[in-house]
């Protein structure tokens, strides 16, 4: 059987762009103190997160056959659906725990989220977003935007919904997941778990008052 390398060589390539932004984030800088490094750190830890914890689940659960599912093309487009509708949460996930804690902790009083988040998902378009998951992405977040306790979300379990959402759109068979679902939310639990550390750490010393 021949392999689809167009479709390996895609794969394999957000991969690359999710297992590297760690590294790239932290050479170019060691504290978020703008608008701009926020974003970035935004950007960088959703997408890592949605894409190891995606990839991560279906390498685990189709084992020795991982590379046989680059043969197909409908699989390979269930991933694609997949990483976007995963990202789209965990990006708007990350938004509003980033803005919470700074609100809460860093006496942050000029709330910009959706600024943020829009201008993130408007650059995505380059990137293949479809303009239906985009303007579907805008509504879900205008409608969160409205009901968040600045104050508290980034101490209420702030990244429920991209764990359920990973688990709703991984492309692995109903009968499988019910199995995994703890092992999957724990995996990116962990994951974001990280990201808070890191973005405690990166803001220490930043103060708007």
């Amino acid at each position: 059987m021949r392999l689809n390398i167009k479709n390996i060589l895609n794969v394999l390539k957000d991969m690359k762009d999710y297992i590297f932004p760690v590294k790239k984030l932290t050479s170019r800088f060691r504290k978020i103190n703008s608008i701009d490094t926020l974003k970035i750190f935004i950007q960088e830890r959703s997408s890592h997160v949605t894409q190891t914890t995606l990839y991560g689940y279906i390498k685990t659960r189709i084992g020795s056959r991982y590379t046989l599912m680059f043969e197909d093309d409908i699989f390979v487009n269930s991933i694609n659906i997949a990483k976007w509708n995963i990202y789209l949460v965990a990006l708007a996930d990350c938004t509003f725990y980033t803005f919470s804690y700074l609100v809460d902790k860093k006496n942050l009083k000029k709330i910009e989220a959706d600024k943020g988040f829009f201008s993130i998902i408007e650059n995505e378009k380059e990137n293949g977003l479809s303009i239906k998951l985009f303007d579907q992405a805008k509504i879900d977040f205008q409608q969160r935007y409205k009901e968040i306790d600045w104050k508290n979300f980034h101490n209420k379990n702030p990244f429920k919904l991209s764990a359920l959402a990973l688990y709703r759109w991984a492309p692995i068979s109903d009968e499988l997941k019910i199995l995994d679902k703890e092992i999957v939310l724990n995996s990116i639990d962990l994951k974001w778990n990280l990201v808070e550390n890191e973005f405690k750490e990166m803001t220490k010393n930043l103060n708007f008052n």
